[in-house]
């Protein structure tokens, strides 16, 4: 099986993707960040040290969206045309689940994106509130749901 991001001679390669028809594409992804009490209570109260958690999270959830060419080699530059971005409270955790979805019409997918907003999302939340606690556990980042494109949708079950 040749795989798609190295070229006849293994050499990698940024798939050339000029002869797809440009679809509709929309990918969501989530994933938990579980914490200590005392660091999940310093964050819903407002009480960290290095401002509103939440906010920022969300702020660099949709800049880690757009900034994924930059991070994943083989990723295309897209020009998206949607970022939306949710945390949920998880108090039983407790901790927090940030989910991303990510839009455009073009020929390329918006899976990468999606997963990086998440990843983003959580570790900002990491990095703010580490002095609370340094055993926090990022975990389950994963797609949810694709649309548009030859491999067509995609729902986790």
């Amino acid at each position: 099986m040749q795989l798609t991001h190295l070229d006849e001679k293994d050499r990698p390669k940024m798939v050339d993707v000029s002869a797809k028809a440009p679809t509709e594409r929309v990918a969501v992804a989530s994933g938990k960040i579980t914490m200590s009490p005392e660091a999940y209570s310093a964050i819903v109260e407002e009480r960290t040290k290095k401002g509103p958690v939440l906010q920022t999270a969300v702020i660099a959830a949709i800049m880690g969206t757009k900034k994924t060419s930059d991070l994943i080699p083989m990723c295309h530059p897209l020009n998206l045309s949607g970022i939306n971005c949710d945390v949920e409270e998880l108090p039983e955790l407790p901790g927090f689940r940030l989910s991303v979805t990510a839009k455009l019409t073009g020929q390329t997918g918006v899976e990468m994106e999606a997963l990086t907003g998440v990843s983003i999302g959580l570790l900002t939340i990491y990095d703010m509130v580490k002095a609370i606690d340094k055993g926090m556990v990022i975990s389950d980042v994963q797609l949810e749901t694709k649309r548009g494109g030859k491999s067509g949708e995609y729902q986790r079950h």
